[in-house]
């Protein structure tokens, strides 16, 4: 079976960076950067949309205690799931991902982002922090569920001007391309979503059917356990 491969898609951007300007969102811009200039390329229109994480501070604090969605963080989350690719850009913080970051992507339903493709890329201020990336992140979107492209991206500031720097940017880029003109996530939801382990509610209603032909239905909606009565004795 052949699948068409999409002629425009999608690139959320999610950048943890709190300064301004943020190595953080350098990184993650110059992956987006690669990527559009590939999709061009093979004749394919890219749309980015970038996420702040740290204009929605309030909002993911809110959400981890409270479980309310903000109107701001639920924009993100929509852009989110309209999203064909993800590059997901964090600062490492005493040999740790940010806790901004952590929370954004803890508040997700854990439905959101299945099979969807993702760089993973991290910024700090020694190269000691570099697995980072691939021994922390790649555990929590491994548990989303999502599709971690090969080539993960790190950058200590003596990194920016290595050229090995852009190979790997370069790298990460076209793996996330050629992931997305797969169709790999879209084929997944239309052929095995009803495989995955779904929490009621997590996809807004859409991760699962109700069967009304089981024992416990029967009997919460008064009627008896066991296979129903065609009205014959």
């Amino acid at each position: 079976m052949t699948t068409e491969q999409p002629t425009a898609f999608t690139l959320a951007v999610v950048t943890a960076g709190t300064s301004d300007p943020s190595a953080t969102r350098m990184l993650a811009d110059r992956l987006a950067q690669s990527v559009g200039e590939l999709a061009e390329r093979r004749g394919r229109d890219l749309t980015i949309r970038t996420i702040d994480l740290r204009t929605l501070a309030a909002e993911i604090t809110a959400a981890m205690v409270s479980q309310l969605v903000g109107p701001e963080l639920q924009k993100a989350i929509a852009t989110l799931g309209a999203a064909d690719g993800i590059v997901a850009s964090t600062p490492v913080y005493k040999a740790g991902a940010s806790g901004l970051f952590t929370s954004f992507f803890q508040v997700l339903d854990n439905d959101l982002l299945i099979a969807k493709p993702v760089v993973l890329a991290a910024t700090a201020g020694t190269a000691r922090h570099a697995l980072v990336v691939d021994e922390q992140l790649r555990s929590l979107f491994a548990y989303l569920r999502t599709m971690v492209v090969p080539t993960s991206l790190f950058a200590a500031p003596e990194d920016w001007r290595d050229p090995d720097l852009s190979k790997r940017i370069h790298r990460a880029a076209l793996e996330l391309v050629l992931l997305v003109e797969s169709g790999f996530a879209q084929r997944v939801k239309d052929e095995s979503w009803r495989n995955y382990q779904h929490e009621f509610g997590s996809a807004g209603g859409t991760e699962l059917s109700i069967d009304l032909d089981t024992d416990l239905m029967r009997l919460a909606a008064g009627g008896s356990a066991g296979p129903p009565s065609d009205g014959n004795p």
